[in-house]
């Protein structure tokens, strides 16, 4: 997934999401500010990189789901791949998507996964090896919360990644927020 990086991290019962407001087509810049991280009912943040409209579809599918899973994070997200994965146009679509609330973090990806990774952080887009590199540094080393780890991982990834700008949107749950 190029043009886009997508950061959450959970600490300390708070979660916070990140994205970069880059978009490009092909090698060009188009926009600098655009907001791909959202904050959906029942306090869940999503995050989604890939095709816009992919992103956006897949974003719609899981507000359903979450809305029969009656919020309920984890079952949501497993409908939603069974969907992608299953459906002839669905299965198509090209984007990832990060799923969140104040407890957990989920990665959905269109080959059938849905992944809790092992430390409560996970990032996709372009640059995402950076920013999740960045941000295992800032969780394990510092006394940061949740969204100064993810806005300063994101902006160290802005440095080295061409297709990530400092032009980043930070959203949270938990914690007080």
């Amino acid at each position: 997934m190029h043009g886009t990086t997508i950061l959450a991290v959970h600490k300390d019962g708070e979660t916070a999401i990140a994205g970069d407001g880059q978009v490009t087509f092909g090698d060009t810049v188009m926009k600098q500010g655009a907001v791909k991280v959202r904050k959906l009912e029942d306090d869940v943040l999503v995050g989604f990189a890939g095709a816009v409209a992919d992103a956006l579809t897949l974003l719609e599918k899981f507000e359903e789901q979450l809305e029969i899973a009656k919020g309920s994070l984890k079952r949501a997200a497993v409908e939603t791949v069974k969907l992608w994965r299953t459906d002839r146009i669905l299965r198509q679509l090209e984007a990832m998507l990060i799923v969140a609330d104040a407890r957990e973090i989920l990665l959905l990806s269109g080959t059938g996964e849905v992944i809790a990774p092992d430390e409560p952080l996970v990032a996709v887009g372009s640059g995402a090896p950076y920013a999740l590199s960045a941000a295992k540094a800032l969780y394990r080393e510092t006394r940061l919360g949740a969204a100064e780890i993810a806005e300063k991982a994101l902006g160290i990834a802005a440095e080295i990644d061409l297709y990530t700008n400092g032009n980043t949107t930070v959203l949270r749950v938990g914690g007080g927020a």
